[in-house]
């Protein structure tokens, strides 16, 4: 059986946000808060986990992941109000031939 992964958001206390990916949120949100999910986290509590998106399959988590990452504060803000979907995300995300340099010229 497949497992289900997941895309979190968390906010540290000093509004910094946090983006994992898990397929136990409630395991790996209780390690955040514990001080051991991320040296990131580490002293930055109390967290708020401000997310939680089911995603499916790993590869397709990891490369979320990375996209969220790399968006802007404001654009995570968005993400967590609902004004971003996931179809929104994963419209963004490259092709796989593409990042693996197989274009095709028209």
């Amino acid at each position: 059986m497949m497992k289900l992964w997941h895309l979190y958001l968390v906010r540290s206390r000093q509004g910094e946000i946090y983006t994992g990916i898990s397929t136990d949120i409630g395991r790996r949100f209780a390690e955040h808060q514990a001080g051991r999910g991320s040296r990131y986290l580490a002293g930055r509590r109390p967290l708020v986990l401000e997310l939680c998106i089911p995603i499916g399959e790993r590869s397709l988590a990891l490369r979320l992941e990375r996209l969220v990452k790399r968006l802007s504060r404001s654009a995570k803000e968005d993400l967590i109000k609902g004004e971003i979907a996931l179809a929104d995300l994963q419209a963004m995300l490259s092709p796989v031939s593409k990042k693996r340099g197989h274009e095709t010229a028209d």
